[in-house]
């Protein structure tokens, strides 16, 4: 049996065209914004459709503001949260009109967290914490 040319095996183009290869990239990109812990519990914190500042969530998580706005960027740039300059903190929310495959994982991933003491925990401090912050403390 003869050794194939390169020729002979066609391209990987040829067998799977640039639109899937973008499509799979996309995919592993958006479940690798969930691939951390930070990240899955600002979604949590952050899906009952209210808008959060910085120094909100940092509070709630614990952390420290390059870590949260790191985490955060992150999650806008795949798709999951939009943002608005509010003086100088940013505001974050969950996209409106958010992808329908995005919107299924972030439903499923709600569903298997919301009773999670992790997240229980950082929902009862992130309320302790509005609750006694100045009502203008981030504008």
């Amino acid at each position: 049996m003869s050794a194939l040319r390169k020729s002979e095996l066609g391209s990987v183009d040829d067998q799977y065209p640039a639109r899937y290869f973008c499509l799979m990239k996309r995919f592993s990109e958006l479940f690798k914004s969930l691939a951390d812990e930070t990240r899955l519990r600002l979604l949590l914190l952050l899906h009952g459709g209210d808008e959060y500042c910085v120094c909100d969530l940092m509070h709630a998580l614990n952390a420290p503001q390059s870590t949260i706005s790191r985490h955060l960027s992150y999650l806008k740039r795949n798709g999951w949260l939009q943002d608005r300059r509010g003086g100088v903190w940013m505001y974050y929310s969950l996209k409106k009109g958010m992808d329908a495959f995005l919107q299924a994982q972030l439903s499923l991933l709600i569903q298997q967290m919301e009773d999670h003491p992790v997240y229980l925990d950082d929902r009862n401090r992130l309320k302790s914490y509005l609750i006694t912050k100045e009502a203008n403390s981030c504008k």
